[in-house]
């Protein structure tokens, strides 16, 4: 539930400056029949295309019926690309590839749209030019229920890169019902805010039409290092911001007699490190867990009314990817272990992590 909530917020903020960057002018067509003579020259975009004047009544039931399409296809689409996920049948590295290959995809999108280099142009896609000549061609047959909900539908042929980015997440999750979910929320997010800046802003000018451009590429930015920095962690990387951040910040907990049971201690009978860790749905406590090297390690979980993808364990050296329990307890077995070695784990999407870290 709380990452169906995360996408839902990324929708609402990245994804819907995105939609309304990449598909406004889409928008833009399919209200063209309904818009009245403007009294003054009409405005026109830094690309030369005219925007037109709407009567705010008359825009609401084909932006609804634009976005309503938009919300179905976007989610049927996830469906498919998890679906797709679970024959391809990821495992935690190539899918810590993907992370960071989005993440550079959507660093790159963030800096054409900051003009920083003529480079960065290459980090689009765009559907074939036939496609595009066949929509602008529907979109100006008329003002029919049809054109917004048919122009709604092909959005998905139109992604802006922050949808990219979920619709490679949905690949990812391997899950076509959670696949369906991330993609529908996102969808819904990021209708929220298509909706209001289409009603409200009835004349997309040029200069709140660049301002949206350089806000939406400094949240690309933000969450293309955000992407790669999750794929370090699920790939097991000993570098990274969270890592680093949290080296900083967690006290070690060292197995010594005075430790606390409830956090490290050693089984008197089998000589094996017991380690407890408590899962949530922010992640895991405690982050940093101190062990004897040299001897078996036995591992317990224990969860109550978690949601997140903390319930996903991926432990990347290990070889081990474990669905927890929402409420209850699970027991990874870890093999002795030389005395210095970290053993990192996360959860199947990178963002909660945490290390075992074997003392002499």
């Amino acid at each position: 539930m709380n990452q169906l909530v995360m996408v839902f917020i990324i929708g609402l903020t990245a994804g819907g400056l995105g939609c309304v960057a990449v598909q406004g002018g889409l928008l833009a067509l399919c209200l063209a029949p309904r818009t009245s003579p403007p009294a003054t020259a009409p405005l026109r975009t830094k690309h030369g295309s005219e925007v037109p004047t709407t009567d705010p009544r008359l825009a609401a039931t084909p932006i609804l019926l634009f976005l309503l399409a938009k919300l179905v296809a976007h989610t049927l689409l996830g469906w498919a690309l998890g679906a797709l996920g679970s024959l391809l049948q990821l495992t935690a590295l190539p899918r810590a590839l993907l992370l960071i290959a989005i993440g550079i995809f959507m660093v790159g999108n963030g800096l054409r749209m900051l003009d920083v280099h003529p480079i960065f142009r290459h980090f689009v896609l765009e559907p074939p030019a036939a496609v595009r000549r066949y929509v602008r061609r529907r979109a100006k047959k008329g003002a029919d229920a049809i054109t917004p909900l048919m122009l709604g539908g092909l959005t998905v042929l139109i992604p802006c890169g922050v949808t990219q980015a979920m619709m490679a997440l949905a690949i990812a999750t391997g899950d076509a019902l959670l696949a369906a979910g991330l993609m529908g929320a996102f969808t819904l997010g990021s209708s929220v805010v298509f909706f209001t800046v289409a009603y409200l802003a009835t004349r997309l000018g040029a200069v709140l039409e660049e301002n949206l451009a350089r806000a939406v590429a400094i949240v690309l930015l933000a969450l293309g290092l955000v992407s790669v920095d999750s794929g370090l962690n699920l790939a097991g990387a000993p570098i990274s911001a969270t890592r680093l951040i949290q080296a900083a910040s967690a006290p070690a907990v060292r197995l010594s007699p005075s430790a606390p049971p409830a956090v490290t201690s050693m089984n008197p009978a089998s000589g094996e490190n017991v380690l407890d860790v408590r899962v949530s749905s922010s992640g895991y406590t405690p982050a940093q867990l101190h062990a004897r090297a040299g001897v078996p390690t036995r591992l317990t979980l224990v969860t109550e009314n978690v949601y997140s993808c903390a319930l996903a364990l991926v432990i990347p050296e290990l070889g081990v990817e474990q669905m927890l329990p929402l409420t209850g307890e699970a027991t990874i077995d870890i093999p002795p272990q030389p005395a210095g070695k970290v053993l990192r784990y996360s959860c199947a999407m990178g963002c909660n992590t945490a290390q075992i870290v074997f003392d002499q």
